[in-house]
């Protein structure tokens, strides 16, 4: 059949999502979503609230009610703030609005993949450069590069490690470019980048609702950015990007943030102990400040090791393009304990 698709469409290799399975018994490691449920009120405010008027009408276009919740939760005004259908959208938008054909985007490596295809969607030229001492220093020819866009995950994935603050504003003071810091797992760190916003007009970052606050499946993100930043990405948003129940969702649970902390202090304290016994198996392991943790068999593939906890229905993620590496997601202490016994087994 003849083909119909762009030739950047036809040649590429589009993100792989990690392994979703409906099967029940399946302990599910491999896409770092909360092992703990959202907070009790967001299904409360649904019922509440949702209506069948409010469904038969198109919801709030920018998420107004929404983003006065959020200014109240992070200190940042309401104009400040662009709601997205979970941060991957407002990421897509990101390329999309910066950069044209030819155009060159930077980013440290290994990181979130999915930038490599945004930036082929846009025929950009992506260039991917190693990361410095253990994933936490930000190579030179990143603080110093010319580019037409800048990305920062941190907390990185799949390492799960950061980079301070204060690399990050090198990069900020050096660049003529907007510099996205990606903070998808930022509550589960120490520090975060919001204290920056209104010194660098070029500094965009981005949050999600997916795993701290458990909504995965309501897709809400958030992004962070002067007036002149979000009122120039909306133009390129869809009219009604984000449903009404997502939006209601996302309200209760920001105000329900005590709930929220609660658990992102049991996922920590969970990583610490695993993370603990990981390395007494003889893997490497990064100190992770995410929801999931980066180990390693130095010159090993652990293919088999992931292929034998498949087997044994769990589920963790492997890339092939890191073979030697695996990232686990940080799930209840009971599936945790489950996990390593397993990992044991194939071991031996």
């Amino acid at each position: 059949m003849k083909s119909y698709f762009r030739k950047i469409i036809e040649n590429m290799t589009g993100y792989i999502p990690g392994e979703q399975t409906g099967e029940k018994g399946v302990v599910k490691l491999n896409t770092n979503e909360n092992p703990y449920p959202p907070s009790p009120r967001v299904l409360e405010q649904i019922r509440a609230r949702l209506s069948e008027r409010e469904l038969a009408l198109y919801p709030p276009p920018l998420s107004d009610p929404l983003r006065v919740v959020a200014q109240k939760t992070y200190g940042i005004p309401a104009d400040w703030i662009l709601v997205g259908n979970g941060s991957d959208e407002l990421l897509n938008l990101i390329f999309r609005v910066f950069l044209d054909k030819e155009d060159r985007v930077l980013y440290p490596y290994p990181t979130y993949t999915l930038y490599r295809t945004l930036a082929l969607l846009q025929e950009a030229h992506y260039q991917e450069i190693p990361f410095e001492e253990n994933y936490q220093l930000l190579p030179e020819e990143l603080v110093q590069g010319e580019a037409k866009l800048k990305i920062i995950c941190n907390p990185n994935s799949p390492t799960g490690t950061v980079v301070s603050i204060s690399e990050v504003e090198k990069v900020l003071a050096a660049s003529a470019c907007p510099v996205v810091v990606d903070e998808a797992y930022v509550d589960f760190a120490e520090e975060n980048c919001l204290s920056l916003l209104k010194k660098y007009p070029n500094l965009l970052i981005l949050r999600t609702l997916s795993k701290s606050f458990a909504l995965a499946g309501a897709r809400v993100g958030f992004l962070f950015a002067w007036p002149e930043m979000t009122q120039g990405i909306i133009k390129a948003k869809d009219s009604y990007n984000v449903g009404i129940m997502p939006q209601i969702a996302a309200q209760a649970a920001l105000e329900d943030i005590e709930y929220t902390r609660a658990r992102v202090e049991q996922i920590k304290k969970t990583r610490s102990w695993f993370s603990s016994e990981l390395a007494k198996m003889g893997f490497v392991v990064y100190p992770s400040q995410a929801n999931f943790v980066w180990v390693q068999l130095p010159g090993s593939s652990l293919g088999f090791l992931y292929q034998g906890l498949k087997e044994r229905n769990i589920l963790v993620r492997y890339f092939s393009e890191w073979p030697d590496a695996l990232r686990i997601t940080i799930g209840r202490e009971e599936d945790m304990k489950l996990l390593l016994e397993e990992m044991l087994e194939i071991l031996k």
